[in-house]
């Protein structure tokens, strides 16, 4: 038998679950969040909403436009400055912007 060695995210969360090597692959990192997941499968339920559908409140949508607007921006500004021939130094301080950006981006959930 062999062991799976990639990490999957947890279906709720997005945190990488624990593989226990046998039987089925677990979906969810705890049980708060199969419970989470849980609780939001029965509340669509009979209703229009796909089951994997993700609902943001307005602000929470708002906010997760603004971290995508500021990865757009700091990619554009390493775009620029690769083109105009930026110093390595310059490039090194872009990229990392453009990285900060992107783990604010990616921690919504």
């Amino acid at each position: 038998m062999s062991r799976r060695t990639r990490p999957v995210p947890c279906r709720w969360c997005g945190r990488d679950v624990a593989d226990a090597g046998l039987g089925r692959r677990r979906q969810y990192c705890r049980q708060s969040c199969r419970q989470r997941a849980y609780e939001q499968r029965s509340m669509v339920k009979g209703t229009s909403v796909p089951e994997d559908a993700v609902v943001l409140s307005a602000d929470e949508a708002a906010e997760l436009s603004d971290r995508v607007y500021q990865v757009r921006c700091a990619a554009e500004d390493v775009a620029t400055a690769v083109n105009e021939g930026a110093a390595a130094s310059e490039l090194r301080q872009l990229c990392e912007a453009l990285m900060q950006a992107a783990k604010a981006a990616d921690g919504w959930r």
